[in-house]
């Protein structure tokens, strides 16, 4: 028994000194009185702010058009729209996939019908879990247009062009 006691005295020191450990564990861990048995453990947080907790420094709005990052590779665009439909009328949930692989890249647009409601998507679901990740909500930015491509203008005195990956071509 005594054992026992100092094994886990021992381990409770270690675990809530370092600063690796998950903080689910830490707190699971270091709460725990050392003459008790385990304590309860809380259940995961639905965003990893407090729920009183209010981020700083945001800026407002100015399209309803919002940039989700942290999509799970298993989000379609039915689950995005599904999680934020509550917040108003929603006009457009897109997930951004590979042309090739089909899959995920991570991240999606969705669109709502004002800047009111997409203000309240953006406050309600920043920094929430969807499909097991979490998912940060920021204003979408508008697309850069790409540079043209440039055209190589040299060409040899012989009026042949020169490939640079392959070699000559006429």
């Amino acid at each position: 028994m005594a054992h026992s006691a100092s094994s886990s005295a021992l381990l409770r020191r270690l675990v809530c000194s370092s600063t690796p450990a998950s903080s689910v564990f830490r707190a699971t861990v270091c709460s725990s009185s050392s003459g008790s048995g385990p304590s309860h453990t809380p259940p995961p947080p639905s965003s990893i702010f407090s729920d009183d907790a209010e981020v700083a420094n945001v800026p407002p709005l100015t399209t309803p058009k919002l940039f989700v990052s942290g999509l799970s590779r298993l989000t379609t665009d039915e689950k995005l729209q599904g999680a934020f439909a509550p917040f108003g009328r929603l006009l457009e949930a897109k997930v951004v996939t590979d042309r090739v692989s089909g899959r995920s890249k991570g991240f999606g647009f969705v669109r709502y019908a004002t800047i009111d409601e997409a203000e309240k998507a953006r406050q309600e679901m920043n920094a929430k879990f969807l499909d097991g990740w979490v998912i940060f909500v920021d204003p979408a930015k508008p697309r850069q247009p790409k540079p043209a491509p440039q055209q190589d203008t040299r060409s040899s005195h012989a009026g042949f062009t020169t490939n640079k990956t392959v070699g000559w071509c006429g």
